[in-house]
């Protein structure tokens, strides 16, 4: 399955909009070597780095949940919020 990597971006943004809600910038790249994308989550001096693999993300961009990445999404936010009450 052939899609550019801002094409990947906007299909996970679409599928879970609470990253672009709580204000959290995504980039990514994709690894040869790993033949995975580097997924960065950012907000603030907050950072999380993830895989997400090639074939997750062929079934992403046929509207499948990633369901690793919105567990690590979900983390992200949870330890976000949990240092800014801090």
């Amino acid at each position: 399955m052939g899609y550019t990597n801002v094409a990947l971006k906007d299909k996970i943004m679409e599928m879970y909009p609470e990253v672009e809600r709580h204000g959290i910038s995504v980039s990514l790249d994709f690894s040869e070597a790993k033949n995975a994308y580097i997924v960065k989550f950012r907000k603030g001096s907050h950072e999380l780095s993830t895989h997400l693999e090639k074939k997750d993300a062929d079934e992403c961009m046929d509207g499948f949940k990633c369901v690793y990445l919105g567990m690590q999404i979900g983390e992200f936010m949870k330890n976000f919020e949990e240092t800014s009450r801090a």
